[in-house]
């Protein structure tokens, strides 16, 4: 950050502090000048490192580590110790350490959390702080906080109630703003709402680090949230505020509240339909299809499935159709079957606008015979859902099926990429959530493309604290989806994958940033003067893993 040398040599920060300081520390790199200045002679070894050389160490390190469990532990206590050479490894390894940090492996973390607890990061706040939550926030060390990614850890993943062991999400998700966006880690801060869970088995865990009470409902949760958002925006006014991994009882209706009154998104609803949007762009390449053409069935009828069909609507009305026309090309199989007007009396609020009239179709394959979809997404949190006689059922119908098993951790999966391909012949379109590797199907190479939200949010962020944007749009998540889709080259097509290789991560999210800047100057939601060259200031914001020079 701008003005850490001068801290450091103004305020005497002790010696012992700055070593044990993961903002500050720089390990076997100080140099032999800053040794001597900062008073570090004796409390490290005497040889001074390169960059590389320590980046070399934490590596073969973090190779050395048994389990994908390990390693995701490894990488925290890296964090604990030295943020910048975290990302460094992170950003030098991205494609290997993102199914580590993130999804699957964060899955796992969170349901052992209690039991892998070493050091806190971020804030927990639990419902016995009613009435202080503005002077909790106070007691964040860093006051330049520009987003805030928030959960009460109800539905964490396809994983359900993990309570306040879901902190492993919010955590994770602002660990990918700045590896895959360059958003400083100083801006970030993970929170977890700790209103109780309804796991029995989290609540009979005397290793459990939340509350043990069962969840708090009704006008005394709103409560607590109101007055969670009154705090955040008096201690970090002008923050982003991503909602994270709420129950669709909440999800919905949250963001319905405060989408137009503070700067916020729910990323389960908008950016994975983003994401999914951006996919079947993608797919229109591949077949030389026009999205409004396209019928498409979901599996799953929560937060995922509604964003994803909600954004895809949107796309098609911008493409001349209208909302209703749009909608009709959407249905859904929820787990009670198809969605229609019939069961409209007993469904949730946010599905009714896809209820659509149709006879009783009581399961998937059932709904893929009757519809004949040309794509199907599924979003379900099931895994082997999409089994084999409903794949080649798509393939029957669709010279190439367009087949996106988006839920995540990887056991939540509809089915695998091997799966897919096989059962189709390789003429599947193929997308997943979590990572697969390529298939190879009678002599040709597949690359899956993974649908991850990551190709999202963090480029999204960083054009809304670009501008100080005041709101987030439904037009910045559009724009997003086609700067995504735009950002797959022909050679990626070749291979069936619909997103551009993680590789290439930080140019997408600059690239996207850069959309949704514009998206907020020409709607006046900006509040930043326009710098003369958007682009420029863009790329000067990102940060890079680099040790600052002490002296």
């Amino acid at each position: 950050m701008p003005g850490m040398k001068e801290t450091i040599l103004k305020e005497k920060v002790d010696p012992f502090e700055l070593i044990h300081n993961p903002r500050l520390n720089k390990g076997t790199c100080f140099t032999e000048k800053e040794r001597d200045t900062l008073g570090l002679r004796g409390l490290l070894p005497c040889r001074v490192h390169t960059a590389d050389e320590q980046l070399q160490r934490a590596y073969g390190n973090y190779k050395a580590q048994g389990s994908d469990l390990d390693k995701y532990i490894f990488m925290s206590l890296l964090l604990d110790r030295n943020q910048t050479l975290y990302y460094r490894v992170v950003l030098e390894h991205l494609e290997e350490l993102m199914p580590i940090i993130y999804t699957p492996t964060v899955g796992q973390a969170c349901q052992e959390f209690g039991h892998i607890f070493r050091k806190p990061h971020g804030m927990f706040i639990c419902s016995e702080d009613k009435g202080r939550m503005a002077e909790i926030l106070h007691n964040w060390p860093q006051k330049d906080v520009r987003v805030i990614v928030v959960t009460d850890g109800e539905r964490i993943l396809g994983l359900g109630d993990q309570g306040a062991n879901g902190m492993g999400i919010p955590i994770g998700k602002l660990a990918l703003y700045t590896a895959c966006a360059g958003v400083h880690p100083d801006f970030c801060l993970p929170i977890t709402l700790d209103f109780g869970t309804n796991n029995g088995k989290l609540l009979s865990d005397p290793l459990y680090i939340g509350m043990k009470h069962e969840r708090i409902r009704g006008e005394a949760y709103d409560e607590l949230i109101a007055e969670f958002v009154e705090a955040v925006e008096e201690v970090f006014p002008r923050c982003l505020l991503q909602w994270e991994d709420f129950a669709n009882i909440n999800a919905f209706r949250l963001l319905q509240k405060y989408r137009d009154s503070i700067c916020s998104f729910d990323d389960d609803i908008q950016g994975t339909g983003a994401v999914a949007l951006a996919g079947l762009y993608s797919a229109m390449r591949m077949t030389g299809g026009r999205l409004g053409d396209q019928k498409i069935l979901f599996l799953g009828a929560g937060e995922a499935g509604i964003g994803m069909a909600n954004i895809i609507c949107s796309a098609m009305v911008a493409e001349g159709l209208t909302l209703e026309q749009a909608r009709e090309r959407c249905w859904f199989v929820d787990s009670k079957g198809l969605v229609v007007k019939s069961r409209v009396g007993k469904l949730a609020e946010h599905k009714i606008a896809y209820a659509h009239e149709h006879e009783p179709v009581a399961d998937l394959l059932g709904a893929v015979k009757a519809l004949e979809p040309t794509a199907l997404i599924g979003a379900s949190g099931m895994p082997q859902t999409f089994t084999r006689e409903v794949v080649e059922t798509m393939t029957r119908l669709n010279k190439r099926p367009i087949v996106f098993a988006l839920s995540n951790p990887t056991s939540k999966a509809e089915c695998t990429a091997e799966q897919a391909y096989t059962w189709t012949k390789g003429a599947a379109i193929y997308a997943c959530g979590s990572p697969f590797d390529p298939v190879e199907v009678d002599g040709k190479r597949f690359v899956p493309g993974q649908g991850n939200n990551a190709y999202i949010f963090p480029g999204l962020g960083l054009g809304v604290i670009a501008t100080r944007a005041s709101r987030v749009t439904d037009e910045m998540f559009f724009v997003a989806a086609k700067t995504l889709a735009g950002m797959v080259e022909e050679k990626d097509l070749e291979q069936g994958c619909a997103y551009p290789p993680l590789s290439r991560i930080r140019e997408v999210s600059a690239q996207i940033a850069l959309a949704v800047a514009e998206v907020a100057y020409e709607n006046g939601l900006a509040t930043r003067p326009r710098p003369e060259d958007l682009m420029a200031h863009i790329e000067q914001m990102m940060y890079q893993p680099v040790y600052d020079d002490y002296v």
